[in-house]
């Protein structure tokens, strides 16, 4: 588990200082995924560079499984740094190195014995795919294949915690899904948490269980990817959900429909049987005007703009909400005024 606690972190700035981080204060489960997102130069990277040590911060406290890394020192604190992997934006390999050997530097700097290194190699090459590619190369790797180096690298020493920043930059559509598959499987199979500072929200729709926006140093949403998604204020949920056509204004009555609404759902039950099962048992007419289906991580999830027709259309709605369908309406009107 990850804890941040209001830290903060400034740097000179001609002349003055700029705040790169102001009281940010967050939480990351353990053996879960969080992708933090931001416009450029909201703190992504700082956040992420102070949690691994790479950065002091100004005040704050940070814990990674209940310790308090800002207090330590020594030998306590080089041992708490290599449990914290590091895959650092851009390239970061030794070239005069083979993949096998990029994997292998940190368990050299540990001291660990060369038939260990061999075992422990072998286990991360196979892990991220590129057992084949051990005596090879970084200049004769793709772009793709030199990031799952470095992130096997980053697990050598067998840390709680994976740092990634922008871990899919540059990478086509592909290349990005095999590198996001290697960090899943860094969370399934070994039970690390993984702290992913990205751009792309093909990254948070794809691997994340949570998400945390910055905003000029500050955290302006933080939960549950699946969560968010379901909270129409949310500004990140709505990113990540298909968009709904806007031509027909969402109204409680009137136009070519008695109801107009947004419905979020979630889950493959949901998904695939709650529309219809409501219009059927209801007798009601429902029409999709706009909208689709996505998937985050392993859950499907819908965002439809529906019109019902008939005279059980509120009693449809209701029951739809009842069984944990999200929906979003107009308020209904008394007399011109609203309710």
């Amino acid at each position: 588990m990850i804890t941040v606690e209001n830290l903060t972190k400034s740097f000179p700035n001609g002349g003055g200082t700029l705040r790169a981080l102001d009281g940010v204060s967050m939480e990351v489960p353990a053996g879960a995924v969080c992708g933090v997102v931001g416009p450029s130069g909201a703190g992504k990277s700082t956040l992420a560079r102070c949690v691994a040590l790479l950065e002091k911060p100004d005040s704050g406290a940070i814990r990674v499984d209940g310790t308090d890394l800002l207090s330590l020192d020594g030998k306590a604190l080089r041992a708490a740094r290599r449990q914290i992997g590091v895959v650092p934006q851009g390239d970061s390999l030794l070239r005069q190195r083979t993949a096998a050997g990029n994997v292998a530097l940190p368990l050299e700097a540990a001291g660990v014995s060369a038939p260990q290194r061999r075992a422990r190699v072998a286990e991360l090459l196979d892990l991220v795919g590129l057992t084949d590619k051990s005596s090879v190369y970084p200049d004769q790797l793709s772009g793709g294949q030199r990031q799952r180096i470095a992130i096997a690298r980053a697990l050598a020493a067998e840390p709680s915690v994976l740092l990634a920043d922008e871990p899919t930059s540059a990478l086509d559509p592909t290349t990005t899904d095999s590198v996001l598959t290697v960090l899943d499987r860094a969370r399934s199979e070994l039970g690390v948490t993984v702290l992913v500072v990205t751009h792309d929200m093909a990254v948070v729709r794809r691997i994340a269980d949570d998400v945390a926006v910055l905003e000029q140093g500050r955290v302006v949403e933080h939960g549950k990817v699946l969560d968010l998604v379901a909270d129409p204020a949310s500004r990140i949920g709505t990113t990540l959900l298909p968009e709904t056509d806007q031509a027909e204004p969402l109204r409680p009555t009137g136009g070519d429909h008695d109801v107009v609404a947004e419905v979020v759902l979630v889950g493959f039950a949901a998904v695939g049987a709650l529309l219809p099962e409501a219009s059927s048992r209801f007798g009601v007419e429902l029409a999709i005007l706009g909208g689709g289906l996505t998937r985050l991580g392993d859950t499907p999830v819908a965002k439809f703009r529906v019109g019902l027709s008939g005279e059980r259309s509120e009693a449809a709605l209701k029951w739809m909400i009842e069984r944990d369908a999200h929906v979003r309406r107009a308020p209904v009107c008394v007399d011109g005024a609203a309710a």
